[in-house]
């Protein structure tokens, strides 16, 4: 069942089209990703379905209501993690809790959210003084607050360490966990792939596609690469004969062999017959990256 409704929405500035026509549903329970370059409409479309921002096209439904018109009834039901969001330096952790429950009439618990997400060695410190994760940490229990169905992060881990981008996914997992539906906006392949349900892919304000990472890979690139180096000299016919085997190069010492099925298996198999040794095998696959390019025409960082 759908619990985000989008439907050609258009918002212009100016002579600009920075969404045109976007459309995509996202389902009761799922991570639900939209993924494109910087400048391509996904915060404008995420700031459209919050409330934030008027469309100037199209309709927008989140749990069956309209952000412009109903937004007292939608700020109880979506916990938004803005893009670039920021508290004073001296506001304590415990401070901004606080005040920010006041705002709910039936908030959640801020001590079990601060302590879910790892936050309550830090109850009384500074704003100012938390490290980049943990400020991220917070922003995640602040659009938690209000027990929304829906919560909609924006390049949530923008400027973090790897680690601490790891931990904040592990976060995102736990929140979903709870029943919580999630649109989680980013342009980190690895992020989307990870954690993502469904991908609608976005760029120049249109979306490209919606599917399953797996889905969109398999639609531009179902194939699969085995890279080795054989120990001993190898006729290319004995590996092409191979149902599961499309096409056999030479990349200097290397063999590339490409393929579907169990392809894995099947070279493994007659190389094993013919007494050869794959050394520094490695299998290849078309990734998310892969798709993104095909896509759009353009890496996902230009």
């Amino acid at each position: 069942m759908a619990i985000i409704e989008v439907s050609d929405l258009v918002k212009r500035y100016g002579e600009h089209a920075a969404v045109d026509g976007v459309s995509f549903t996202v389902e009761r329970g799922e991570i639900f990703g939209i993924l494109g370059p910087n400048g391509a409409g996904k915060t404008t479309t995420v700031e459209c379905i919050e409330g934030l921002r008027s469309p100037d096209g199209g309709t927008i439904r989140v749990c069956d209501i309209d952000p412009q018109h109903d937004d007292g009834r939608l700020k109880e039901l979506l916990g938004a993690q803005l893009q670039e969001s920021e508290l004073p330096e001296k506001l304590r952790v415990r401070e901004a809790m606080e005040l920010f429950s006041s705002f709910y009439r039936e908030p959640a618990d801020w001590r079990t959210l601060i302590d879910t997400l790892g936050l309550s060695d830090k109850v009384d410190s500074r704003f100012g003084k938390l490290s980049g994760g943990q400020k991220q940490r917070l922003s995640i229990a602040l659009a938690l607050l209000g027990n929304p169905r829906v919560a909609v992060l924006d390049e949530l881990t923008t400027g973090l360490d790897p680690q601490a981008r790891r931990d904040t996914w592990n976060l995102i997992e736990a929140v979903r966990d709870r029943g919580v539906t999630i649109v989680l906006v980013t342009h980190f392949m690895a992020e989307a792939e990870r954690l993502c349900d469904r991908i609608a892919v976005i760029d120049a304000g249109r979306i490209v596609a919606v599917d399953s990472p797996a889905g969109l890979v398999s639609a531009v690139d179902g194939s699969q690469r085995i890279r080795f180096r054989p120990s001993a000299p190898l006729d290319h016919a004995v590996l092409t004969a191979l149902p599961e085997v499309s096409a056999v190069e030479r990349a200097g010492a290397q063999l590339v062999v490409t393929g579907s099925g169990n392809l894995l298996h099947a070279v493994t198999s007659v190389l094993a017959r013919n007494q050869i040794v794959a050394a520094d095998l490695r299998m290849e696959q078309t990734t998310l990256d892969d798709a993104f390019v095909a896509l759009t025409g353009r890496s996902i960082d230009h």
